[in-house]
């Protein structure tokens, strides 16, 4: 069988009626909706994801302060009570899962932001190129 039969069964002589196709765009106005390029990759996303990671880093800081304050206060009014071990318990369980959001919040914000940034970059630059002003397709 020729490389190309193979391929056709591969990808595109199938009983379905199925075939591959390669994204392109072919000149201005290409793309599904007859306007504009489909894809995509901008920043605006990956920006808006950043911050709500940083959104949500400050509020688990914010709720781990809190019950930081809130444990001292009631291991006042609650020493000797036999509550008080698993209460223990409960207050160091969650200051290490609130320490754990927030510590990733802070690396995915900063993981984010760059990604955003490195998107929109390659967006121009891919767009340029498509316009000619920086060497590719005119």
């Amino acid at each position: 069988m020729a490389l190309n039969e193979k391929w056709g069964e591969l990808f595109g002589n199938d009983s379905s009626g199925t075939q591959m196709q390669l994204a392109t765009v072919e000149g201005p106005g290409a793309g599904s909706n007859g306007n504009t390029p489909d894809l995509k990759a901008g920043q605006g996303p990956w920006t808006t994801a950043s911050g709500v990671a940083d959104a949500l880093h400050t509020s688990s800081a914010t709720a781990l302060t809190d019950l930081e304050t809130a444990a001292k206060v009631e291991a006042k009014s609650t020493a000797g009570l036999d509550s008080t071990k698993a209460m223990d318990e409960v207050l160091t369980s969650w200051k290490g899962r609130l320490t754990a959001v927030r510590d990733e919040c802070t690396r995915l914000q900063g993981a984010l932001q760059s990604a955003g940034k490195e998107f929109g970059e390659r967006e121009i630059t891919t767009e340029n190129k498509f316009k000619g002003k920086i060497g590719g397709p005119k």
